[in-house]
């Protein structure tokens, strides 16, 4: 008999409701996602703006398969645990470079006013001694990620903001799709130090040997579409086949105070 935890699930939705981000944080739901949260118009004008400019390129020692990317991940600057001091001009360097696309919008402040149009509290970018992160990044794997978690309590000491999260959602707003592939697979399975044994050496990801025999779910991207989740679970992207996958990315922490805190 297959057994199934009815938590466990990824619930479509025409917008962000309130009830339904209170349920991914408390764990009644695992994924929420929303087709055409932003029209397919803005986001050909987004790839438009970005096909003039160049990617760079995650580390590959770290990042393998290669993963593309234009703007900075905080993870990307963390030493012994803390952000290093590289984090704040890079971030710098990216708001600049984001301004220099020419769009007359900004679009992670479009992702994060759709994100909390129906949140009672403030949805902003966090701010780390004061001063303010970067809003996210534009990712391109088309040869997938590999099975990883994300937990900025865990890979950062102390607090990563200057407020206090009780829970970590990851956001992902999809510019361009390919026509095979690019799924991304969410499994009920979060760290365990176990797990350690396997890492993959000298990566930020495991063997998908990590996640057992744990229940899955698979979600097919669509332009326009808008994926927010609990990135604590276990997850990856497959490769893309024929074409191209871009999205908008960054991480959003819940604060006790209700807040909805975003950083790249």
């Amino acid at each position: 008999m297959e057994l199934h935890d009815p938590f466990f699930c990824a619930v479509t939705s025409p917008e962000f409701r309130r009830d339904e981000i209170a349920d991914l944080a408390a764990g009644r739901c695992a994924a929420i996602r929303v087709p055409e949260l932003v029209p397919r118009s803005i986001c050909a004008e987004i790839l438009r703006a970005l096909a003039r400019v160049d990617f760079d390129s995650y580390g590959e020692e770290r990042v393998y398969p290669q993963v593309m990317r234009f703007g900075v991940g905080v993870s990307d600057h963390r030493v012994g645990g803390d952000v290093a001091e590289t984090y704040w001009p890079a971030a710098d360097g990216a708001r600049d470079a984001w301004s220099g696309l020419g769009l007359p919008f900004d679009p992670f402040e479009i992702c994060r006013d759709r994100l909390g149009a129906q949140w009672p509290h403030t949805v902003a970018v966090g701010r780390r001694g004061g001063r303010e992160m970067a809003a996210g990044v534009a990712r391109e794997p088309n040869g997938g990620f590999v099975v990883h978690f994300d937990d900025a309590q865990r890979e950062f000491s102390g607090r990563l903001l200057d407020a206090n999260l009780v829970a970590q959602f990851a956001f992902n707003l999809y510019l361009s799709v390919p026509d095979a592939g690019g799924e991304t697979v969410i499994w009920r399975h979060r760290w365990h130090p176990a797990d350690e044994v396997f890492r993959l050496p000298g990566s930020y990801g495991f063997a998908e040997t990590v996640v057992g025999e744990a229940e899955a779910f698979e979600l097919t991207p669509m332009v326009g579409e808008a994926l927010l989740f609990d990135p604590r679970n276990f997850h990856a992207v497959r490769p893309s086949r024929d074409s191209r996958r871009i999205a908008l990315g960054f991480s959003i922490g819940m604060t006790d105070n209700g807040d909805l805190l975003a950083w790249g």
